[in-house]
């Protein structure tokens, strides 16, 4: 109790002293050699023993109910989150209205605007990591989008002996991609609400996480109930297909690592964005230097699976399997009450 004395004196109700004992690396062995079942049973006696000035313990408001700060706060950052889609829908016009020169100017400055947009978008909101997503994560993420970009079509041409020139860009995945953040942070958003709820009304820490992974595949679901309507929707207005494996994929990924990355589980994430960026770097690769003498075997695989299935599903394949190892993780991790608890006593 000395050692957690900050936190039990905040505490509004025993679960929030699990959830920060449980983050702090205390287990049901720990607790069973102070002589309790389990770490809830533990902090419940913790709570019971701790003194309260009763003017200053905080009011235990509803989780998820609206204040005005509150919404002032969810207005904010979904304007931001509507600024990608708002940017990439301006440069798709404008590629569309120009040529030559000017085009490639659009292009230039563009990019550069929409990956200004989308760090205002992820600086704030139920996606923001708080600074925790590193370069590398960073880096991995761009690529995966500019292969979503152009990797189809480059490989494509690779495979006829190219490119020779230009090649087709595919802007309708990536412009459903662009205007996917804001349906993700509204997902998120009302997964941490719900979970913040069942942290106050839950008895127990196995409780918790058998009522929060439900939430967890159903804000999934509805995130990918929306990215697959902006791809359909991206993909009519432009004439183009919509890319449901290779985008679909991308996007779930990419929103399951952004989950974990804000709640301080970056480790699995980088490695997973990684992975799946090498494999497509990696198909390109073999593609080309198939072209040495004696190495022709080398593009058998991509090419088999090229051939097979459209040079699509090579990303739906690196970022699906990606996308289910993170899926696994998010309901093992998610799901902890440690990961719901206030930032001063989750860190």
């Amino acid at each position: 109790m000395h050692r957690h004395r900050d936190l039990c004196e905040r505490a509004v109700d025993p679960l929030e002293i699990a959830a920060g004992l449980e983050a702090h690396g205390v287990t049901d062995r720990t607790a069973a050699r102070l002589r309790h079942r389990d770490v809830f049973s533990l902090a419940e006696e913790m709570y019971a023993r701790t003194a309260r000035d009763a003017e200053a313990v905080p009011s235990a408001e509803t989780p998820g109910s609206p204040s005005p700060r509150g919404s002032r706060a969810a207005a904010s950052w979904t304007a931001l989150a509507l600024v990608p889609g708002a940017l990439g829908a301006a440069v798709v016009a404008g590629l569309r209205l120009t040529d030559g020169q000017p085009r490639l100017a659009v292009a230039v400055s563009g990019v550069l605007a929409v990956a200004v947009g989308l760090y205002l978008a992820l600086r704030s909101g139920p996606l923001s990591s708080r600074h925790r997503t590193t370069g590398t994560a960073r880096a991995w993420t761009c690529w995966l989008l500019a292969y979503a970009l152009a990797g189809d079509g480059l490989l494509d041409a690779a495979r006829d002996g190219g490119p020779h020139g230009s090649w087709p860009l595919a802007t309708a995945p990536v412009l459903a991609l662009l205007l996917a953040p804001a349906p993700a942070a509204w997902c998120a958003h009302l997964f941490a609400a719900r979970a913040r709820r069942r942290l106050s009304a839950s008895r127990g820490l196995e409780e918790f996480a058998a009522s929060v992974r439900p939430l967890l595949i159903g804000a999934f679901g509805l995130y990918l109930a929306a990215l697959f309507g902006l791809l359909a929707l991206c993909g009519t207005v432009l004439d183009q297909p919509p890319g449901y494996a290779g985008a679909g994929t991308l996007g779930a990924l990419l929103l399951l690592a952004r989950l974990l990355t804000a709640r301080g589980f970056t480790r699995v994430p980088g490695r997973v964005l990684a992975g799946a960026g090498a494999v497509e770097a990696l198909a390109l690769v073999t593609i080309l230097a198939a072209r040495l003498p004696g190495c022709s075997s080398l593009a058998g695989p991509v090419d088999t699976l090229a051939a097979a299935a459209g040079p699509g599903a090579l990303p739906a394949l690196a970022c699906g399997a990606g996308a289910l190892v993170l899926l696994v993780q998010a309901a093992r991790t998610l799901t902890r009450a440690s990961a719901h608890a206030p930032p001063d006593e989750a860190s």
